[in-house]
Order: structure tokens, then C-alpha cells, then sequence
């Protein structure tokens, strides 16, 4: 029959789990604020390892609530393999999208083929890595747009990387085989160099019925301006092909005009006119891949004050006297500096 000291009994025996329950709870939302909701600033590449953690630390918080339970092991051991089946079938059905771009996302940080900043090629998508997430990356493309592309994507199709070493520029035009290829050739090579490209070369790559195929190239060793450097390329070949009277027209349209000896190419402009159309496309990048450069920018700073922190504090602990005071000013001054970059990128990302 129920009674009073039964009741007790039962509530004594539950006194642990519920200690253990409140203790859990109390982790974990601990845990939560700390790492996440007060990080309010922080994007998904700094939010990524946060929420692993935390993913961590509630699996833990499950286990150590059904440990507690007042249960027999053998009914303890059934509990914990429910759990375990429910977990894999929530991985294998319901999100499984989620849990493979997941697992990509940790391939991408591992392998690393690519970093915030870079450009990369993937299928029909070409720009700016602007952030590493956690399901997806966000790349900056040539019309200033934001394109997430799932993880699962980058790591299943080929992707082509800029080396931040140097990149290889080029373009193709066709011209007509009335132009000896020994008189074409060195006017592309001096495009090349009068674009900004270094160590250039011209190959020739079709023979077709009506035109030769070029392809001129060369080394660009600013990577940051591969969209300006391309369209400087092709502005330089303009230029001095129309300026040694060469016209660059299709062969369609050279078989089908009438010959009467006039040379398609556009009238020399006079000296004010040079002047006046002049274009600077120097700050097209900065335009285009404003996010991405800022992103990049904010890396590079954040790794050198890291790399100059590390490095006093280590001279910090073998100096002595009035070095070690010098020193620790020093440290201390960088420390502020990181401080202040910390509420800047806070700003831009609230911002944006």
C-alpha cells in the first residue's frame, strides 16, 4: 500500500538524478552562452570548432543523465543503445544533407585546399572565398554577388585554386592567315609586357579554315588583381595591333565585305583624346570582392599580431630585469592592438 515513507523512499532515490539533471542543464547552458550567444560578432568560421563543441558536451550530458538513472545495467545498456540508434537513424534519414555537408565542412578545414581570400573555380562558379562555414562557403563572385555553396559540392567536384605565388593571365584572339604568325607574335609578347605581365609567351592553338588561334599569356604576381589584369591584357593587344594597322575582325566578316582595300581598324585618336579616355581599373577588385578582401585582410592582421604575441611571451619568459619590462610593455601594447581589430571586425560583421 502507498504511503508516506514509500514516497520518501522513491524521491530519495531519484535525489541523484535530479542533482545530476539540474548539474547537466546547468553546463550546458552555461557552455551555450559563453560560446555562443554572447559571440554575436563571430562568423560561421569562427563559430565552426564553438558548435562542434557544443554538440560534443550535450552527447556527453545525455550519457552522464542516463548513467545516473536509478536502472538496473542491463536496462542501462538498452537506454544507452536506444539512444545510439536513435542518433544514427536522425544522421542516416532525417539530415542527412546536414550531417554530410557537416562532415565536409571538417574535410575542407583538414585537407585546406583553398583559404578565406583565395580565388577558386568550381563548376560554373568563379571568385572570392569571402567565409569558410559550417555547412557551406561563401564565395564572392566577379558581379559582387554572394553565392553559398554547399560543402558536400566543393568537395565532390574539382576545385581550381589561384596560388597567392602567382597566376597565369591570358586571352585568345583569331586572325587571318594573310599575317605572317613571325610578325603577330612579337607584337602579343609586347601586349603582354606593356599589360604588367611577367615572362609572357604566346602559343599558337588552331589551325582553322579561315584564322590562326592565339593564346597569349603571362605571369601575374599580384594575384588581387587577376580581373584587372585580364582586362589590361586584352586593352594592350587593341592597342597595338590597331596601332600597327591590324584589324581584328571576324573571317565571316572579312570573306563576306566588299574589297575595296579599307583596313577595318578604328581612327588614331589625337593627343586630347588619349587624355580624356583613359581608364584606371585599378579599384575594380576592391568593388567587386570588397567582403572577400576585407576578410582576407582581417586574417592576415589577426595572424600577425597572434605570431607577434606568441613570440614575446615566450622572450618574456627568459628576460630578465629591465628587458623583461620592456618586453612586457611590449606584449601589452599588442595585446590592446588585438583588442581593437577584435571590435572592428565585430563592427564590419554586424554591419553587413
Amino acid at each position: 500500500m502507498f504511503n508516506l515513507e514509500t514516497l520518501k523512499l522513491a524521491l530519495f532515490d531519484l535525489l541523484p538524478l535530479a542533482i545530476v539533471l539540474i548539474c547537466v542543464v546547468a553546463v550546458l547552458w552555461t557552455a551555450h552562452i559563453m560560446l555562443i550567444a554572447r559571440q554575436t560578432e563571430l562568423g560561421s568560421e569562427k563559430l565552426f570548432p564553438r558548435l562542434l563543441t557544443m554538440m560534443g558536451l550535450t552527447l556527453v550530458g545525455i550519457i552522464i543523465i542516463v548513467l545516473a538513472l536509478p536502472v538496473a545495467s542491463y536496462t542501462m545498456n538498452q537506454i544507452i543503445g536506444l539512444i545510439g540508434l536513435v542518433i544514427s537513424a536522425v544522421f542516416a534519414f532525417s539530415s542527412g544533407n546536414i550531417f554530410a555537408n557537416l562532415m565536409a565542412g571538417i574535410l575542407l578545414r583538414v585537407t585546406t585546399p583553398f583559404r578565406v581570400g583565395d580565388f577558386i573555380q568550381v563548376g560554373e562558379h568563379f571568385g572570392r572565398v569571402a567565409e569558410r562555414g559550417l555547412f557551406d562557403t561563401e564565395v564572392q563572385s566577379e558581379s559582387r554577388e554572394l553565392i553559398a555553396i554547399p560543402n558536400t559540392f566543393l568537395v565532390t567536384q574539382p576545385v581550381a585554386t589561384v596560388r597567392n605565388s602567382g597566376a597565369i593571365v591570358s586571352t585568345s584572339l583569331s586572325l587571318g592567315y594573310d599575317l605572317s604568325h613571325n610578325r603577330i607574335r612579337p607584337l602579343l609578347l609586347a601586349a603582354a609586357t606593356k599589360s604588367g605581365l611577367e615572362e609572357p609567351f604566346v602559343h599558337i592553338t588552331e589551325l582553322g579554315d579561315f584564322a590562326i588561334s592565339y593564346q597569349v599569356a603571362g605571369i601575374l604576381t599580384e594575384v588581387k588583381g587577376l580581373i584587372t589584369a585580364r582586362s589590361n591584357l586584352r586593352i594592350a593587344i587593341l592597342d597595338i595591333l590597331h596601332g600597327e594597322n591590324i584589324e581584328i575582325v571576324s573571317p565571316g566578316f572579312v570573306n563576306q565585305r566588299r574589297m575595296d582595300g579599307t583596313r577595318v581598324v578604328p581612327v588614331p585618336l589625337t593627343t586630347m583624346e588619349k587624355k580624356s579616355s583613359s581608364v584606371d581599373n585599378s579599384s575594380a577588385e576592391d568593388i567587386v570582392f570588397d567582403k572577400a578582401e576585407q576578410a582576407e585582410q582581417f586574417n592576415s592582421e589577426k595572424a600577425q599580431l597572434k605570431s607577434g604575441i606568441v613570440d614575446l611571451e615566450e622572450q618574456l619568459k627568459v628576460a630578465k630585469g629591465d628587458e623583461k619590462a620592456v618586453i612586457a610593455l611590449e606584449l601589452e601594447h599588442l595585446k590592446e592592438q588585438m583588442a581593437t581589430l577584435e571590435l572592428i571586425i565585430a563592427e564590419v560583421l554586424a554591419g553587413k
